[in-house]
């Protein structure tokens, strides 16, 4: 009985009744938790944690049936939902979308879409050709792009250049001696080319390199005169159908190969192809001299005033020769200081010494140290008292600019550049022309008058220490680190980042886009960096040249193109560009839209591409998503077969690709 007292301890009720509700709990759990009991209840978040009673909230899922064995059986379906409530007890909607007006997401990290504020379609559209179809395009965001069809402008412009052919503002010039009338002067704001310019009749598909340094279709360049008025100089010839191109030139009888192997006689150091990599050949006539040094791996830049031999430059871009109409004049031309191996001049027509040389202080800025001019004219072997006297004054004049004769045989004279500027720093106090104040920058050159003085070289010998070719295509140069960026990253890192990058895509290009099989030729850049798509396409061992435009919008980084050994010009695309119709093969433009629309209009860009696009040329432009649309409705509009791809990082990149072909009439 003892035991029994035990039982009535306090410890012992207490035991009891506690495993008593242990018992009753359980049991209710299990009883509301079959399937006839579907309201659970749970402890609300946000109860008020003061109160004597905790407060509850109903399930989200309260009166809904889920199908658990179709989630279970197959986890590509969708979760089936079936409410039975009322109206008045669904959830509430889920909150409005934020509107995102900045450019940084809720991680810190920087977005690629954002909100500037509400578009204005009508503020997209170009000058409207005044026709009546149009091309809609459905943008992102609900926008619509509609943009007029071009119309084809009037056969007496199909070999309009619109900042050389102005002709009211020549008109209006106060001076025209000095060869001002061949510099750029460019229509107004709203008044450029707003059509687009007709091939002649009957134009073909150009012949392909290296034959068509030879010979080119007649019917593409149908302009005999200069045939007719060069006739007994061996430039240029027709038979048939076709312009013929001996290789002849005024000064180069035997033809432009044995001209070479003359100067290369004369001075072995200037090494074509080695040592020489890029030339400029001024007043170049068909550029055969050009034409026939790309044999000798050297790339070379041909120029000519648009004069009374105005189709010159456009029967080189036909043999598929780089060209650029220029001219010597009163501006600096839009290449980088130091830019040249070599300078030729046959016969070019330039009054050297004029204005205390200031032509020729020009050719010095352009002028690589330790580089070579060659000068083949009559004052070098004529003796006549005219032209001796003219060579006197030549030969002063290159002496107070402390170049070297290194070599006079027959017609040709040759100087060379000194290293560096300790012969400008030891001339006679009071010699002319002076160097140029420490401040002058020799790379500065858009729209940029001439300087009667002598561009110093830099004391570091950037810009003279470049390798030999093929080396210095990819060596970053020394002239890289004087590049102006807002960047901390080494230049040198760019540099190569740029080049590994652009090798990639061309060889993307050349696997999955045919590029081996397109008949390139002329290439142009549109926005060339440091010249790492050119650098690519040579990678390719596709038989072209590049233009590469480095916009004045951007760092200037034409000297290191140059020092690659490239040919490159500063431009501002909000103008045209110096340059015949129908130049280009290709037309490449990486991330130029979405900069140039805050300054530009973007279809007078593109229309001016179309102008200097080849008929069966094409168009490569990868841009920001954001511009694609618009881009896509002025190329329908022009007339172009668009096509839009991702780019290699997929269909969420922030960047697509566009590519155009422009039709052969």
């Amino acid at each position: 009985m003892k035991g029994f007292g035990s039982l009535k301890s306090p410890v012992f009720v207490k035991t009891a009744g506690f495993a008593f509700i242990a018992l009753a709990f359980f049991y209710l759990g299990k009883h509301w938790s079959d399937d006839t009991y579907q309201q659970l209840i749970f402890f609300s978040s946000n109860s008020d944690l003061n109160a004597k009673t905790p407060s509850i909230s109903i399930s989200q899922n309260s009166n809904k049936t889920l199908d658990v064995k179709s989630v279970i059986n197959d986890t590509k379906q969708v979760e089936t939902v079936t409410d039975h409530t009322s109206s008045a007890n669904q959830q509430p909607p889920p909150p409005p979308a934020v509107q995102r007006l900045g450019v940084v997401d809720e991680n810190g990290v920087m977005r690629d879409e954002f909100e500037v504020g509400e578009y204005d379609p009508d503020a997209a559209v170009a000058e409207s050709p005044n026709n009546e179809t149009e091309m809609v395009v459905k943008g992102g965001k609900g926008v619509t792009f509609r943009v007029p069809k071009f119309e084809a402008c009037p056969v007496s412009l199909r070999e309009y250049i619109p900042c050389l052919d102005n002709q009211v503002a020549i008109k209006r010039l106060k001076s025209t001696e000095r060869g001002e009338r061949f510099e750029r002067h460019c229509p107004a704001k709203g008044e450029g080319l707003n059509c687009l310019v007709p091939a002649p009749k009957g134009y073909k598909a150009p012949i392909p390199w290296p034959a068509s340094r030879d010979e080119v279709w007649y019917s593409n360049v149908p302009h005999a005169q200069l045939a007719e008025y060069k006739g007994g100089q061996n430039w240029i010839t027709v038979d048939k159908d076709k312009f013929k191109f001996p290789g002849g030139g005024t000064q180069f009888i035997h033809g432009a190969d044995k001209y070479l192997d003359q100067i290369s006689e004369m001075v072995p150091e200037i090494a074509f192809g080695n040592h020489t990599r890029v030339a400029l050949d001024v007043g170049c006539g068909v550029a055969s001299f050009g034409a026939y040094l790309f044999s000798r791996n050297v790339l070379t830049m041909s120029v000519a005033p648009k004069d009374v031999h105005e189709n010159q430059i456009q029967f080189a871009l036909e043999r598929g020769v780089p060209a650029m109409v220029a001219a010597f004049a009163t501006r600096r031309l839009l290449y980088p200081s130091q830019a040249f191996d070599l300078i030729h001049c046959s016969r070019c027509r330039v009054n050297w010494t004029r204005d205390d040389g200031i032509l020729l202080l020009e050719v010095n800025r352009l002028l690589r140290a330790g580089g070579y001019f060659a000068w083949a004219a009559q004052p070098v072997y004529k003796h006549e008292p005219i032209l001796e006297e003219q060579w006197e004054e030549m030969i002063n004049l290159t002496t107070r600019l402390c170049w070297n004769l290194v070599k006079k045989e027959g017609y040709i004279a040759i100087w060379q550049k000194p290293l560096n500027n300790s012969c400008y720093l030891n001339r006679e106090l009071g010699t002319l022309p002076p160097l140029c104040d420490e401040k002058d920058d020799p790379d500065d050159v858009w729209y940029v008058d001439l300087k009667p003085c002598i561009s110093r070289l830099s004391e570091d010998g950037s810009g003279a220490n470049v390798t030999n070719w093929p080396e210095r295509l990819n060596n970053p140069p020394q002239r890289l680190q004087s590049i102006k960026l807002d960047a901390y990253a080494s230049r040198n890192d760019l540099f190569k980042a740029e080049s590994r990058y652009w090798k990639e895509i061309i060889d993307s290009y050349v696997r999955s886009l045919r590029w081996g099989t397109f008949k390139l030729r002329n290439v142009m850049d549109m926005r060339a960096g440091y010249g790492g798509f050119a650098a690519a396409l040579i990678g390719n061992h596709l038989d072209c040249w590049v233009m590469n435009v480095v916009p004045v919008s951007g760092p200037n980084t034409l000297p290191v193109i140059y020092d690659r050994g490239l040919l490159g010009i500063m431009h501002d695309w909000c103008e045209p560009f110096d340059t015949y119709p129908r130049t280009y093969d290709l037309i490449h433009a990486a991330g130029l839209f979405s900069i140039e629309q805050k300054r530009c209009n973007i279809t007078g860009i593109m229309v001016e591409m179309d102008r200097i696009l080849r008929p069966g040329g094409h168009v490569y432009i990868r841009d920001s998503v954001s511009v694609m649309d618009e881009l896509e409705a002025i190329g329908k509009a022009i007339g172009w077969r668009v096509a839009i791809r991702d780019t290699a990082e997929g269909p969420h990149a922030s960047y697509r690709l566009m590519i155009c072909d422009k039709n052969l009439p």
